[in-house]
């Protein structure tokens, strides 16, 4: 049996320009992606605020508004960048870690997303050194 059958199935979809907020809307940005899979961390951060997120590259992240709005919060190797809007308390995106020219992107803060039939990959932050 040839190893692409043990494989799931990918599904393609076209990459399409999202754009996203926080709670109050002080913070805006867009992303373009075509959400090849959905990310959930074990890491002491990510567990605790339970986000679901799709990786971008930076070049394909823009923020609109806000910036004077966020705060940011550092832990553990103080590499990755978590933030936050300093009014609402809603996390948005972070910087990431591994790779830092990409951010984590809270899929529940993009306007109409559907996360139906994208797979959830689960990462192993907690336990990274």
């Amino acid at each position: 049996m040839p190893s692409e059958a043990l494989a799931p199935a990918i599904t393609r979809r076209t990459p399409q320009t999202w754009r996203g907020s926080c709670h109050c809307g002080a913070v805006t940005f867009a992303i373009e992606t075509d959400f090849p899979e959905l990310t959930m961390c074990d890491c002491s951060m990510c567990r605790r605020r339970n986000a679901v997120m799709v990786k971008v590259h930076e070049s394909r992240f823009h923020l609109l508004s806000g910036e004077d709005s966020l705060t940011e919060y550092r832990f553990h190797t103080n590499t990755a960048r978590h933030f936050f809007c300093r009014i609402c308390g809603i996390y948005p995106f972070h910087r990431k870690r591994v790779t830092p020219d990409h951010f984590g992107v809270n899929v529940f803060c993009l306007e109409g997303f559907d996360a139906a039939d994208i797979p959830v990959r689960r990462a192993a932050g907690r336990a990274m050194p």
